[in-house]
Formats: C-alpha cells, structure tokens, sequence
C-alpha cells in the first residue's frame, strides 16, 4: 500500500522552488563572472550588455510560446523538457571563447529558462486553493533569491579554486539531476499516489480541476481586460529584476569598490532580503485573509507598500558611498520588490488552463522591455554612472500598482474563460 504524504502540496511547492533557484544559479553565473571574463577574454562592458540583450531576446520569444505549450503538453512532461534543455545550453558555455559564442550560449539557455514561471505558476494552480496561491507562488519564486545568493559563494569558490569554466559544468549537473526528481515526484493531484483525500478536497475547494490540454485561443485572450493588467505589470516590474540579477554585482564593483571575493562574501544578502520577500509577499496576505480581509484587499496592501518602499530605497542608494549602506539598500528594494508578487497574478484571477499561457505573455512582454534596457543600462553607465537607471525605476513600482487597480480591479475571483 502506498503511503500518504501530508501536506504533500508543500513538498510540491518545494520542487517548483528548487527549480527555480537551479535556474537563476545558471543565469547568474555569467553576470557574476563578467569582471572575470573582462580580465581574461577582454569582454568590455558594452559587449556584456550585447551578451545579455541576446539572452533575453530568445527568452522573450520563448516566454511567450513556452507558456503556450505548458498549456498544451502539461505542467510534468514540458517542465522536465525545457529543464533538460538549459541544462544543456549551460553546459556549451564552459566551452564559449569569444562574445559571438557566449551570445550563442546565451541565445540557447534564454530560450529553456522562461518556461520555468509560467510551468511553476501553472503547478501552483493546479495544487493550491486561490488562498493559498500567493504564498505557494512566493515559495517557488523565492528559489530566484535561494539561486542567485548561492551563485555569488559557490561561483567565487569554483572560479578561484577550479576555474570559471568549471561553475558551468556544476551548474548543468545539478538542473539534470532536478529533471530525475521531478519525473519522480510530480502528478496532478487527482493522479498522484500519495495524496490524502482531504488535501485533495481542500486543493479543489474553488472549482472542479480541468484535464491537460485544453487550450483558449490567443486572441480570445488577448481580449480580455484582465489578461493586460498582467501582461502590463510584468512589462513594468519584470526589468527590475534583470537590473537586480545582471548589473547589480557590477554596480558593487565598479561604484562602491568590490571585488569577486567581496561579492562571494556579502552578495547572498540582498538575495536572503528577496527570498524573504517573496515569502512574505504571500504570508502576509494569507495571515489577513485569516483574518477576515479578502484576497483583493490583503493583496493590494502589500503591493502598495512595497511600491512605496522601492523607490525610496533606489534614490537612497545614489546618496550613499558606504559598501554596508548599499548592499542594506539593495536588500530592502530586493525584499520589496519580491513581496509585490508579480508573478501570482495570473493564478488568482484565471482559471488554470490559461494560467500558463497568461504567466507567459506577460513574461514575454517583460523580458522584451528588459532587453531593451540592458543594452541602454550598458551605455548608460559608460557614459555617466548607475544613478540615472535608479531614478528611473523609482518611478515603475507605483505605476504597476495603478495598472494593476485599473485592469485587474479585483484579485481573488477567477473569471470564467471558455475553452475552444
């Protein structure tokens, strides 16, 4: 007789968070290692820039399409896909030489990694009641800051005592090994073995679950008022994070006078504050609801205090010349910026079989803008400094949070989305 697990929608929220830190550990490994590569292969910054806009360019398109066919080949069996597959591109840049073959490498690795927050999304849908779907989104996405804090130590520790080389070649060993667990251990809940009754009863309590593979048309949905707040929202906020993720170790170094043993020391703070972040931006909502506030209500407030706290962290950082006071600010900004939960949108107002579709368009429509700006950032801060890019996005919190209330209005109650 198989043996229950419960609580097992926690252990699934796990896996989704293992995911994701295995993919911003790959992702951050190039930016982490940019001073390096400066160094040894001669790497300017403005070519790092190039490096990093082809990079989100295939992630754009394939954010886009990636969420689509979540949709359509199901949360277990496209996951594994795409995860084998940026295991694969990551492995190709321990072999990259010149900008032209990191950029292919890049190129290759952006289009497996977006699929992982539209599929994660879609699992949290497909496992979680609407109350409890803020929270198990901040649960995987708080693998970003997991990932991401643990690349800066363990690339520093690789390249000084292997080379650079080898920090891909561990980082694509591990994502393979994510692929075997996750085949393992993932079903829908209807389907899994171990899942108790009630927790089932409980995961189903908002609506009866849809099978695999029914899909909306494309321009139905992009009719759809709501479906453009969320797409919006990650074209505002979603920059933000490729700031964080590809040019704040730079600005450590180049502003505020770190070095690679420097970064390996003290970076995995700021990325601590963002995955603390992203659990309160769900826990707190949750301890509300329990007390009575809707899923709107609890929602919204953390959203507008996060926005709130962003922009004064950003113009306080071009203030201050103290190594302690930026590395204190950028954790308050990572920490609010994560609690703001962009990313859950889509699962508290749509119906699983477009969760993953919608989780995807607006990470295209993001990773698009951010593309952009990368390659603006780059100049920008060869022409003046990294003060101008903070005042921008001082401005973007605020103004996401109004997309938000005008489009979406109300979170927490699922809009009815016919099927083709």
């Amino acid at each position: 007789m198989t043996t229950k697990i419960k609580g097992l929608r926690w252990y699934i929220a796990g896996v989704l968070c293992l995911a994701t830190a295995l993919n911003y550990l790959d992702r951050q490994t190039l930016a982490l290692l940019a001073h390096t590569l400066e160094k040894e292969l001669g790497i300017t910054t403005v070519q790092y820039s190039y490096i990093v806009a082809t990079f989100l360019t295939s992630y754009t398109i394939m954010y886009a399409v990636g969420g689509r066919l979540i949709d359509y080949l199901g949360t277990r069996r496209g996951f594994a896909f795409f995860v084998s597959f940026w295991s694969a591109a990551d492995l190709l840049h321990a072999f990259a030489r010149t900008v032209l073959q990191f950029s292919f490498c890049r190129f290759l690795l952006g289009a497996a990694e977006p699929v992982n927050f539209p599929a994660a999304v879609k699992a949290v849908s497909e496992w979680f009641p609407m109350r409890e779907r803020a929270l198990a989104v901040g649960i995987f996405n708080s693998g970003t800051a997991i990932g991401a804090g643990l690349a800066a130590p363990l690339v520093a520790w690789i390249t000084l005592n292997l080379g650079w080389r080898y920090t891909f070649v561990a980082g694509a060993a591990l994502s393979m090994c994510w692929v075997v667990l996750w085949l393992s251990a993932y079903r829908l809940p209807r389907q899994h073995p171990r899942i108790c009754a009630e927790e089932l009863a409980l995961i189903e309590e908002d609506a009866q679950p849809r099978a695999e593979g029914e899909t909306v048309p494309l321009g139905h949905i992009l009719r759809i008022r709501e479906a453009w707040g969320c797409i919006l929202a990650r074209l505002l906020t979603d920059p933000i994070s490729y700031f964080f993720a590809f040019w704040m170790p730079q600005f450590l170094q180049r502003e505020r006078g770190f070095n690679l043993a420097d970064i390996g020391r003290y970076f995995w703070i700021p990325y601590l504050a963002l995955a603390v972040g992203n659990i309160a931006g769900g826990e707190i909502p949750r301890r509300l609801i329990q007390r009575g506030w809707s899923v709107n209500r609890s929602r919204k407030m953390v959203m507008f205090a996060a926005s709130i706290v962003m922009p004064t962290c950003f113009i306080l950082i071009t203030c201050v010349a103290s190594p302690v006071w930026a590395v204190a600010l950028i954790s308050a900004a990572m920490f609010s910026h994560a609690a703001w939960g962009n990313m859950t949108l889509p699962a508290e107002i749509f119906p699983k079989h477009v969760v993953g579709t919608v989780a995807g368009l607006g990470g295209a429509a993001g990773s698009m803008v951010g593309a952009v700006a990368m390659l603006l950032i780059g100049r920008t801060i060869v022409v003046t400094s990294f003060t101008p890019i903070f005042i921008i996005y001082s401005i973007v919190p605020m103004t996401a949070f109004a997309v938000v209330c005008i489009l979406i209005k109300k979170l927490g109650q699922v809009r009815e989305v016919a099927v083709s």
